[in-house]
């Protein structure tokens, strides 16, 4: 009966055609179809007609509900993220998100065809019979089907608690820190930690005040592990009080809270007060105010903020105090730095020569406190972070008993960039079993792909990407398609972002402009590194981010890892390898939920060329297609209804464009400015959302003038003409 329904409305519909041609062009599909309907009310009978009506209004509900409950599904991912570390979040979590993924893709769709009106008007008469034939398949109906899951897999997450309380660290993950330090010794920090600890003494026989008027005149210098010299400059004046802050900066796991023990516990005995707050992602500033009293008298304290403050205060109040906020994040600096200021109140009458030291991932934190130059801690140098990986592996850094493991050890080390919490990670490991036939499955395995505890090293660091918001989780986590090394561009990255529709618009600023701030700010969230003027992601960053997007993003880099591509993977890099035959690269096609595909290899060989046909027909999802060169777009690319964004990045064979290619009416992006392109399609003017275009000697940025000086005049004029 639904399928009868489905024929009598295509069929009545298309019948329309000339009755209703004072519809007004960029009209709402569904206003078109409600009048359609209407205007042919004499050829059915009133039930007919009311049931045909309430089949267009069920479709546009069901499509305006997804639209309205997108942004609660979002919070409830985001919510997920932060619990992912239980099992069963884990277990349900890919599946809702990519319930969540359906419902953009569909709304999307929908989108298209509301364009096609906009452009085509009354000639683009089939668009909703098209969508309403896409969504709706005998009994089955897309939408609903999306709509079900999304509130049985949400009403499964809440069930777990996921809808209640503020999202914060689980103990278990993120546990409180104290001023004693685990471990007793420390590797290749002893430079720095000697030349802080002089920074901060005051030597017996020299008076406070001379210490520190001797600060005024000196610069004191730090070592960094790169042995380049830092200088941390004391100030005067701190902050309109005697306490500076000396923040200690670094990734997670790289030994900022072993350092700042160790500092603690060397130089506590020249203090009057000390104080040690772990802090964590809870910067609540009447618990910490509390926790301060309570560290100095050994008491619990109660009352009002205020009545707190004051005790702290008077304290404190002329002492020559040392406190220690552990692991401080981006929440400190909470109503533009109110928050932080409000904290720091009652220590303003301490004694000169107090210190604050804070340890912190964050730049942008260290900046927003800091009195003094941050003291930037990196992984620890090979020779050194050597001896401790083997203390970590053999239980010694002197001696072991397998020549073979320690030489499979060896050519493990470059894998852990220095970091400490790395090598403690990769020995438990090892030292679990000392068979070499697992140790070089250890050695051929990408870090994220190894089980690991929750306070390893990748979940130690997946709580920076936590703590991030959720439209800056979206954009990080894509980064996981792209392999170690690769430098970003920032404009480059802002353009994908915004294709991939993770960038939320405010007010009339430029999208672009938007998305280059996401950028920004995952710089000063130390996400993304300059090194050599170019940005690069840390490799164990990049572990972490291919950990958390395992299930969206895959990189191929060889033939046996094509059985390895998640089912509904969205976001996939094709790196070169002359092993990609031809049924390698169609099989790719069974991933028809693909948003992103990065091929890296040509397809100009005649036997791989066609494959670009087959992607264009199967993968009609996709949203961002890179391809390094091919022989040319097919007609088939008009299948292509979400593409925002295409780049032929090297010099091709192309020399047009199918003139089905005007129906990407959501493309924003074209770069082929490496090919010799002859002509436009005469209806070129139809790409209605183009805003940056680069063809050979042309470019045509819509934010910014015409650039197209290179071309002769006649070139200009067919150029312009397809425009």
């Amino acid at each position: 009966q639904r399928r009868n329904l489905q024929i009598r409305v295509t069929m009545s519909i298309s019948g329309t055609i000339g009755v209703i041609s004072g519809i007004n062009e960029c009209v709402n599909l569904f206003q078109w179809a409600r009048s359609s309907i209407s205007s042919l009310h004499s050829r059915w009978s009133g039930k007919q007609e009311q049931n045909l009506q309430d089949e267009v209004l069920h479709l546009q509900s069901g499509l305006q509900c997804l639209s309205d409950t997108l942004p609660a599904m979002y919070n409830l991912i985001d919510r997920a993220e932060w619990r992912s570390h239980k099992h069963c979040v884990a277990e349900l979590l890919p599946k809702f998100s990519d319930a969540v993924y359906d419902a953009e893709d569909i709304l999307d769709e929908f989108r298209w065809y509301e364009q096609k009106v906009t452009v085509e008007g009354i000639a683009s008469q089939s668009a909703f019979i098209d969508f309403f034939n896409c969504v709706i398949q005998g009994s089955f109906n897309k939408v609903k089907d999306i709509q079900k899951r999304l509130e049985n897999l949400s009403n499964l997450l809440e069930k777990m608690g996921l809808g209640e309380a503020t999202p914060r660290f689980d103990k278990s993950v993120r546990p409180e820190t104290s001023s004693f330090p685990i471990e007793t010794i420390m590797f290749g920090r002893d430079q720095e930690l000697t030349q802080v600890i002089e920074l901060l003494v005051v030597r017996e026989g020299d008076s406070t005040t001379k210490a520190h008027s001797k600060g005024k005149r000196e610069c004191r210098t730090i070592n960094s592990s790169k042995r380049t010299l830092a200088t941390i400059n004391h100030v005067c004046n701190e902050q309109e009080n005697g306490l500076a802050v000396l923040p200690i900066v670094g990734i997670g796991g790289v030994g900022k809270t072993t350092m700042a023990q160790h500092i603690y516990q060397q130089v506590k005995p020249h203090f009057k007060k000390t104080i040690w707050l772990s802090v964590s992602d809870d910067f609540d500033v009447k618990r910490l105010t509390k926790e301060a009293l309570q560290s100095i008298s050994g008491e619990e304290s109660t009352g009002q903020l205020d009545s707190l403050q004051h005790a702290l205060h008077k304290t404190v109040c002329q002492k020559k105090l040392l406190i220690v906020l552990d692991d401080l994040w981006d929440d400190a600096l909470k109503e533009n730095g109110q928050s932080w200021k409000r904290f720091c109140a009652p220590l303003k009458n301490v004694r000169k020569g107090s210190i604050m030291l804070v340890t912190t991932r964050s730049q942008k934190v260290a900046d927003g406190v800091r009195t003094m130059k941050t003291l930037k801690l990196n992984g620890l140098k090979d020779d050194v972070f050597w001896n401790f990986f083997k203390l970590c592996m053999f239980g010694s850094e002197r001696f072991s008993n397998d020549h073979e493991l320690e030489q499979i050890g060896r050519s493990i080390l470059p894998k852990l960039k220095g970091s400490p919490l790395a090598a403690k990670t990769l020995g438990r490991l090892l030292r679990m079993n000392r068979h070499t036939t697992y140790w070089n499955n250890v050695l051929e395995s990408e870090l994220w792909e190894l089980r690991q505890q929750e306070d390893d090293i990748l979940p130690a660091l997946r709580l920076s990407y936590m703590y991030l918001p959720f439209y800056l989780k979206r954009c990080f986590s894509l980064c996981g398609v792209y392999p170690k090394d690769h430098e970003f561009e920032k404009d480059y990255l802002a353009e994908i972002w915004v294709a991939e529709g993770f960038v939320e618009p405010q007010g009339d600023i430029p999208i672009q402009d938007i998305a280059s701030q996401y950028f920004e700010d995952l710089v000063s969230r130390s996400f993304f590194q300059k090194v050599h003027g170019a940005y690069v992601i840390h490799d164990l960053l990049h572990d972490m981010v291919q950990m958390v997007s395992k299930n969206d993003c895959f990189i191929l880099k060889n033939v046996n890892e094509f059985q390895k591509i998640p089912k509904n993977v969205r976001h996939l890099s094709v790196l070169s390898n002359p092993k990609f035959d031809y049924s390698k690269l169609l099989s790719l096609c069974k991933h028809e939920k693909l948003r992103t595909l990065i091929c890296n290899m040509p397809l100009e060989d005649k036997v791989v060329a066609p494959v670009m046909d087959h992607w264009c027909t199967e993968l009609g999802r996709m949203r961002v297609i890179i391809c390094a060169s091919t022989t040319g777009l097919p007609g088939s690319v008009c299948n292509l209804k979400h593409l925002r964004y295409l780049e032929i990045s090297r010099a091709s064979p192309l020399k047009s464009l199918p003139s089905t290619f005007c129906c990407l009416y959501n493309l924003q992006i074209l770069y082929i400015g490496e090919c010799k392109i002859e002509s436009l399609p005469s209806d070129f003017d139809k790409l209605i959302s183009l805003r940056r275009i680069e063809l050979c000697g042309f470019r045509y940025y819509l934010e910014y003038q015409l650039n197209c000086d290179a071309l002769e005049a006649e070139q200009k004029k067919r150029y312009l003409h397809g425009l």
